[in-house]
């Protein structure tokens, strides 16, 4: 079990690597090939240039490459695969590491309890209702795999834990091939695994799990005026420069999204995207600018407008490291820039959403984390503090280029562009 990749630099330290997963892939248009990471969600192709939105029920399973000898029948073991920030809030501060683990989503002994680096190092393919085989059902929850991720954290943590989170994670369902002669045999290697089957071995027993749909392929054409919408390919939010909408992607097709943005007349501005969510709040005061200024303990004066000015929690819209997502979080929802906002997208260049609304919602208790001073009294005010969101906006905040960073002067906020760069991996 592989909680993280790390490589040491040349200056010595560790750092952590993200490593992506390659899936093999055809146009459904074209029947051309293609190479997907796994963020892409916006694929193009180089041939016939249609462009598609790929959704799964639930999350994607792929299947690792089979070597087995044709003719044998092959048994598809599942495998939860978990990628994403961890963070646990102490007495003294919020701590975090990424995290990267696949395990056995099966109970049988016989077959390995993890995919190990096979899934980073080989290409996969996406299972369809073409895929040969015999497809286990996954049986083990995958809060059980949860459980077994926040314990291993738990017995590393000096401190008791009050409040746990997991930010931009991807959960999908990994199959490994497995074929048995006499012998069980490794479908990646063609190798046996074991000398002899264990006596109280009964596939039988297990549920088959079986696919009646393959990925799903929006068009992505504007609901509203039909062009064609526009993104990256990890883009989980599209917008149509034709009408000026933006839209993200449901069950059925595309729903429509509010946006505005701070108005910035530089020629060096890049756009970052950020959820603005409003939400009823339990357990602690914090509905006022002058309950956030209370909350945080700010060097300001409460004045009676304060009082009247309605609180809004900021989240993060894209990807960073865990470090930066806390830091920016709290810098963005202490400034609270909700005055001067001009509605629709801003004429300059926008990063991508890479980070769903859900994610965002999912930190909200750890920006209050974050927020309050002194820290001890985290753990009497977090346990009881709850958050139902109510309504939201994705706000676009300007940014000025230089030569290594993007820059947020009113804000006082700075993003290396390397470091973003590389998040959009995570």
């Amino acid at each position: 079990m592989s909680y993280q990749r790390r490589h040491r630099q040349s200056d010595g330290q560790l750092k952590d690597v993200v490593i992506q997963l390659r899936i093999d892939h055809q146009c459904p248009q074209c029947g051309a090939p293609a190479i997907l990471e796994e963020t892409d969600r916006l694929f193009t192709c180089e041939f016939c240039r249609v462009k598609s939105f790929l959704q799964e029920q639930g999350y994607f399973r792929y299947l690792l490459p089979s070597r087995a000898p044709q003719g044998k029948s092959l048994v598809w073991v599942p495998y939860w695969r978990f990628k994403g920030m961890h963070f646990s809030c102490t007495e003294k501060e919020v701590r975090h590491r990424f995290v990267d683990v696949s395990l056995r989503a099966v109970d049988l002994d016989p077959f390995p309890p993890s995919v190990g680096l096979r899934s980073q190092a080989l290409k996969l393919k996406f299972v369809t209702p073409e895929s040969r085989g015999l497809f286990l059902k996954p049986t083990v929850p995958f809060a059980n795999v949860l459980k077994r991720i926040e314990r291993r954290f738990a017995s590393q943590q000096p401190e008791p834990v009050v409040h746990k989170a997991h930010i931009g994670e991807s959960l999908s369902v990994i199959y490994a091939p497995f074929h048995i002669d006499r012998k069980l045999y490794d479908g990646v290697l063609n190798r046996p695994i074991a000398s002899a089957m264990p006596d109280n071995f009964d596939l039988s027993k297990s549920p088959e799990w079986r696919r009646k749909k393959g990925i799903t392929f929006l068009p992505t054409l504007c609901p509203h005026c039909g062009w064609d919408l526009e993104g990256q390919r990890d883009s989980l939010v599209l917008h149509c420069d034709n009408c000026a909408s933006v839209w993200r992607p449901r069950k059925d097709g595309f729903s429509k999204l509010n946006t505005a943005h701070i108005p910035d007349r530089g020629d060096d501005v890049i756009y970052l995207p950020f959820w603005r969510i409003k939400g009823e709040i339990a357990g602690v005061d914090l509905n006022s600018h002058a309950d956030l200024v209370r909350l945080a303990n700010l060097p300001k004066i409460v004045r009676p407008a304060m009082e009247k000015t309605r609180f809004y929690f900021w989240a993060m819209a894209f990807k960073v490291r865990p470090q930066l997502l806390l830091n920016l979080s709290r810098a963005v929802t202490l400034a609270q820039p909700n005055e001067g906002l001009a509605a629709g997208l801003p004429s300059a260049p926008l990063h991508p959403v890479t980070l769903p609304l859900k994610e965002g919602v999912e930190s909200l208790k750890l920006t209050v984390s974050d927020l309050i001073r002194p820290k001890s009294r985290m753990v009497e005010l977090i346990p009881g503090i709850k958050i139902v969101p109510k309504s939201f906006l994705l706000i676009y905040i300007p940014f000025h280029e230089n030569h290594h960073d993007l820059v947020q002067p009113t804000f006082n906020m700075s993003i290396n562009k390397n470091m973003l760069a590389h998040a959009r991996h995570i």
